[in-house]
Order: C-alpha cells, then structure tokens, then sequence
C-alpha cells in the first residue's frame, strides 16, 4: 500500500478544489467534537478516568519530559525511504501500532468493534478484541486481519478456557490478559450518570454467546427481559478475579500455544514475576488512567521494566498515546508497539467508519512524518540517544 504520509497530500490537492477534512485533524479536535455530538453517558464512559484523572493528566505531561533530537542529512524523507513495518509476537505490522482494547463500542457504533477490525485490516496494522465487546469473538475474527484477544479473566477457569479456546479458533494471534482490572476503578463520570453497561446488557457479548456462561443460566438470555436480567446477574458475579497470581499464567499455557502478553503493568517487579512466570510479552499500562489514580504515568514506568526484562520478553506501551511523536517517544524508551485507544473510539462514535479509519490515518501519518523527519527510516533505528529527557 502507499506510505501512511501520503494523507497529507490527499488533504491539501483535496484542497484544490475547494475540499476541506469534515472531521478534526488532532486528538483533541476528535474529542471536543465527541463531546459536543455524543451523549453523555456515551462520551463519559470513554473519556472519564479515575476519580480526579491525575494519572490520565500523568500519562500525557510524562511526554512533555522527553523531547526528541532530530538528526539531519539522513535521506529519510524521500518517497520510499521508510518502513514502518514491525513484527511483534510473531505478529507482522505495516506500522508498530495495534488498537487498544475498548469495551462496549456499541456505545459509539452498531457492531464497532467488527468496524475496527475491518479498517485496522485495511491498514494493515493490529488491534486488540477486549472480552467487554458488543461484538463477538467470531464476528471480530471473521472481519479482522491480524489482531489479538484481550482476556479478562473470570472468577471460573472454565469460562476463561473457553475464552481463550474460541479466540484460538477464530484466528487470534495472541493473548493478551489485562491485571489490572480485578475491579472496577472509582470513574465520578460514570457514577454521576448512575451509567454501567453492563447492568444493561451491554458489552457481554462474548459472554452470552459462550457455551460455559450459557450452561450457568436458567434460560436462554434472548428467551425474556427477565432471562437476560439474570444473565446480567450471573456476568457481574464473574466478572473479576481477585485471587489470580503470576504462577497463573501456567494455566494460560496449557489452554493455548498463541504468545501471552500482560497488560497492566508498571513495576518492573510485576514485569520481572510475569516473565518468569511464562509470559512473552508486557504492556506497561495504566489503564488510561482509569483504575488508580495518583498512579505513575506509563512512560515514566517504560524505562525501568524495559531494562528489567526487555532482553527477555517484548515489551509494548499503553496510556497516553496521542501523536505520531507520542509513538516515538515510546518506541525510543525501549517499546516494540504501542496500542492507541480513545482518538480512534471517538472517531467511530463520530463519523462510524469512515470516523474510526481518519483517526488511525492520522496517527500513522503523523508517525511517518516524525520518524522520517527525526531521521530514521524504520522503527528499529529508534533508541535513546534521540531523546533528550529531563526531570
């Protein structure tokens, strides 16, 4: 396919005749504009963060203390003089970015999560299935090109074996078990619209369509209000897994040969503990700021678990990413892929498709200027010495 950087010149011979983008050309834009044309509830489920969103502010002001230093006379910006491409978990990327993982994008869009996976495919990058989905692993699977499936685990073995097994057989590529939700975060949004999905049958789709879920109910969900009334009350007492351990993952291992990612983490012990315990892979996450807040922003917390365990394990970036210089900071700091969330999310609730595909065009854009113009013609030349960090 042509370079992401040719949007760039798509917009401006647009301009020509008189074209300008309908939709916001920044992150923030994409925002303000969820904002304005989303309900409230809707907006507030994917913009809000824990209680007074200090480590969602943390995770973008960490940017601010790494700035790069670009190197000139390179030859890096001529066409064709970039690849952005990647291979993370055995998994080949046009560009090092994969679709993190958002529950309940019926919020945003009929079927979003497929429409995701639909353009995440025709880009040629990665995205990531979360088990809130509104869509089910199979329709996801059947649409998407190379994507993985994020497990929460439940508080029952047997339905996270199935989980898994059916994440297998639909085509995922990795696993990608998230730790740091063993409950919900304390989210003032949310709460002020007494507003959880889930208790409205949202964002269980995976769970109502699965043969272990369904074996513990009375009745067919789809039988009566009723029926799916004790559906959604069997789902909150599984969802969460408060005694799950490192020495848990052996487990995962015995269900499935596809790569173990960990998402969630940001002490390089947990990163240590999860690695000898049989992981291929770490995200350092915060959740986007949703679970504790106070917390570390995620890129003060990648230097340190990539030099405890990056000679051992892959090791990824979550939280915060806004910019195509955001994913080379990342990168720089020891990151082999970072996974992008909200612009996109807001993007679908916006424009549906065509709103989510302007979002990632933007990113990927926006990181091949940066790359090219910071003089690197591929991922693998980013390392610390382009960046200045202060304190």
């Amino acid at each position: 396919m042509s370079s992401f950087i040719d949007f760039q010149n798509e917009i401006y011979l647009a301009g020509l005749g008189g074209a300008v983008p309908e939709l916001p050309m920044t992150a923030a834009g994409l925002e303000q504009r969820a904002r304005e044309v989303l309900g409230a509830a809707e907006f507030a489920y994917v913009a809000g963060s824990a209680s007074s969103e200090r480590t969602a502010a943390a995770n973008r002001s960490a940017f601010d203390r790494h700035r790069i230093v670009p190197r000139m006379l390179r030859g890096t910006t001529g066409p064709g003089a970039r690849d952005l491409s990647v291979e993370v978990l055995g998994t080949k990327l046009a560009a090092p970015v994969l679709t993190a993982p958002i529950g309940v994008l019926e919020l945003m869009h009929d079927k979003g999560e497929v429409i995701v996976a639909d353009v995440t495919k025709e880009l040629g990058i990665g995205t990531v299935l979360s088990t809130a989905a509104s869509s089910t692993i199979e329709e996801v699977g059947a649409a998407a090109g190379d994507w993985w499936y994020q497990l929460y685990w439940p508080n029952d073995d047997e339905l996270a074996r199935s989980f898994v097994e059916r994440a297998e057989r639909a085509g995922a590529k990795a696993i990608v078990v998230t730790v740091d939700t063993p409950s919900l975060g304390w989210r003032p949004r949310d709460l002020e619209l007494a507003h959880l999905p889930f208790l409205h049958g949202k964002g269980i789709a995976n769970y109502l369509s699965d043969p272990v879920f369904r074996a513990k109910l009375p009745n067919p969900p789809e039988e009566s209000p009723e029926a799916m009334q004790i559906a959604v009350l069997t789902w909150v007492g599984l969802f969460g897994n408060h005694t799950l351990r490192p020495a848990d993952l052996a487990h995962l291992r015995e269900w499935t040969d596809l790569p173990i990612a960990v998402k969630g983490i940001q002490h390089p012990d947990d990163a240590r503990q999860v690695v000898d315990a049989g992981a291929d892979a770490v995200i350092v996450s915060n959740h986007g700021g949703r679970q504790v807040d106070g917390a570390i922003g995620s890129l003060d917390a990648l230097p340190a678990v990539v030099a405890t365990i990056g000679d051992r394990a892959d090791v990824l970036f979550d939280s915060g990413i806004r910019t195509g210089s955001d994913v080379l900071v990342a990168l720089a700091l020891g990151a082999k892929a970072v996974l992008y969330g909200r612009p996109w999310a807001y993007g679908l609730g916006i424009g549906g498709r065509a709103g989510a595909r302007h979002a990632l065009r933007l990113l990927l854009a926006d990181f091949d200027s940066a790359l090219g113009l910071a003089g690197c013609a591929s991922p693998a030349e980013l390392d610390r010495s382009l960046i200045a960090s202060t304190r």
